[in-house]
């Protein structure tokens, strides 16, 4: 069992392919403003060069390269509808994805 479970945890640790990203938007929902965040971590194990994110509504940001496990948060800037992201890299590296919702805990700010 220790031989499968250990298997298992090596498969979390130890990219597979080269080059992969790995993509989360999230919306933050207050009572006055949503804030929007998307955190971007280069799964892979080498370098990502050329990394550029499409907020949509013509809202772009080059990040440049991101070496293997380096992870960063971007936000979209404040004028932007917040509908989804893409993001692409060298290799043929591409993502797009919808902004999901935090969810709402009772006692937390915003709900």
């Amino acid at each position: 069992m220790a031989v499968i479970f250990g298997a298992d945890i090596l498969k979390l640790s130890v990219s597979t392919q080269e080059h992969d990203i790995f993509v989360d938007p999230i919306l933050d929902k207050q009572n006055l403003f949503v804030m929007g965040r998307v955190t971007i971590q280069n799964i892979g194990s080498q370098p990502l060069t050329n990394v550029h994110v499409n907020f949509g509504a013509g809202d772009t940001l080059e990040l440049g390269a991101l070496k293997a496990g380096q992870k960063i948060i971007v936000s979209p800037p404040p004028e932007n509808p917040m509908e989804f992201v893409m993001i692409s890299a060298d290799n043929d590296v591409f993502v797009s994805k919808t902004y999901r919702e935090m969810p709402k805990m009772v006692g937390m700010m915003g709900s």
